[in-house]
């Protein structure tokens, strides 16, 4: 694959790559960015969602890249500069030295999501996540444990700003997800398709150790702090992790990494 050298930051070819802070906060009209050698190696594997546009890298890190640059669609610009230019274009010291641009898959629909599922699968659902971090960690515990797909309502930040990508390792790329749901229809469409709906939160009457496993299981978590809306919960089964010490709750990413290995790994 030919390299396209950059020398300066202005080059109108990069235009998707430049002020990426500024940027992640109004949207790339169905184009993401993706960042580091491990976010790089889900983009271009065959297990990803989403398909390369184009990529950026120091010219120190080309050779060592060989293999995921080989993965690239040929339709797929590869960009090399050095450091300095680098970092102009991004705004700030891009210390990985890669940068990738992604389009977004299409976006199915609720009923599309759940349909190919098997009769004892698993989902995360959430509702008002609003932190990146988080986001990201609900979408790597999503694939770690197998769940089938990451439901999210309208209140939720987008999986795919740069953050949430990172800290899912990629996660955001290859899992199934269905986004700006309104929550009572995310509810009526998981009971439609068969599936327990439970809500996470730390006021259960029940523990999330006796909640009993098998079949379709949709876990429906909130934000930390408010949790989840009361109306949303009287729609469920609420089921509650116990806490010691003080605590009422954990981390939701925390919370649902315990959550799903519950339900995905029985004995």
């Amino acid at each position: 694959m030919a390299l396209i050298r950059i020398d300066h930051p202005d080059d109108p070819r990069i235009a998707g790559f430049r002020d990426i802070k500024e940027r992640d906060l109004t949207g790339r009209q169905g184009l993401f960015v993706a960042e580091g050698e491990v976010v790089l190696n889900v983009l271009t594997s065959p297990q990803s969602l989403c398909r390369p546009v184009a990529l950026l890298l120091d010219q120190k890190r080309v050779e060592g890249l060989a293999g995921l640059v080989a993965r690239v669609p040929d339709d797929a610009p590869v960009y090399v500069a050095d450091q300095p230019i680098l970092d102009a274009i991004a705004g700030f010291h891009l210390h990985r030295g890669i940068l990738a641009l992604g389009r977004k898959p299409a976006r199915p629909t609720l009923e599309d999501c759940l349909a190919p599922l098997g009769p004892e699968a698993v989902v995360v659902a959430a509702c008002g996540i609003g932190n990146h971090d988080n986001m990201g960690g609900l979408f790597r515990n999503a694939a770690a444990f197998g769940a089938g797909a990451v439901l999210l309502d309208r209140t939720c930040c987008d999986p795919f700003y740069r953050k949430a990508i990172r800290v899912s390792v990629g996660a955001v790329l290859r899992t199934p997800q269905v986004v700006g749901l309104e929550a009572s229809d995310m509810i009526d469409g998981l009971e439609g398709a068969g599936f327990a709906v439970l809500a996470l939160t730390p006021g259960a009457e029940t523990p999330l150790d006796r909640a009993p496993r098998g079949g379709r299981v949709a876990l429906i978590l909130g934000p930390e702090g408010p949790g989840l809306a009361p109306d949303v919960i009287a729609r469920c089964r609420p089921v509650g992790i116990p806490m010691s010490g003080g605590f009422d709750s954990l981390n939701v990413s925390v919370a649902s990494g315990i959550a799903l290995h519950h339900f995905t790994r029985q004995a």
